[in-house]
């Protein structure tokens, strides 16, 4: 980093110490919980730069907040569309640089894979609630 920062080494410490991929928001209450008086403009904006680094990975969730990621190894997340929960998925596909570059020429140097679901809670709440809810009338 060009600037050294507190309150940077304090957000990225948060994140690399809580594996749940934590929002800006989550990570504004971790520092909040150490008596940090950032503001969430601060964490956001060191999130971003973090992240464009290389320190952190960032994890776009669609229709959610962005979620950070501080395990920097290759590998995979598994995101709940019910919770919004992510998990690290330790998963390496062999052969997976070479099929694309076979079938697009391109020499990949990077992969970002999210796979999404339902976590066990939220399944078995759905089919709670699928038990509970009257069936569909037939159409």
């Amino acid at each position: 980093m060009k600037h050294y920062s507190k309150q940077r080494e304090m957000i990225l410490r948060a994140v690399r110490e809580h594996p749940v991929h934590p929002t800006a928001e989550e990570v504004l209450a971790i520092l909040r919980a150490q008596g940090s008086t950032a503001s969430l403009s601060t964490v956001y904006r060191n999130l971003q730069l973090l992240s464009e680094k290389g320190l952190l990975r960032k994890i776009s969730v669609p229709g959610g907040s962005d979620r950070f990621d501080g395990e920097l190894h290759e590998h995979f997340h598994a995101l709940c569309r019910g919770c919004g929960r992510v998990a690290d998925v330790q998963y390496p596909l062999p052969g997976l640089a070479e099929a694309v570059r076979a079938q697009t020429g391109m020499q990949a140097d990077a992969v970002h894979l999210t796979v999404r679901g339902l976590c066990p809670r939220c399944a078995a709440a759905q089919a709670e609630g699928s038990r509970t809810q009257p069936p569909h009338p037939a159409q």
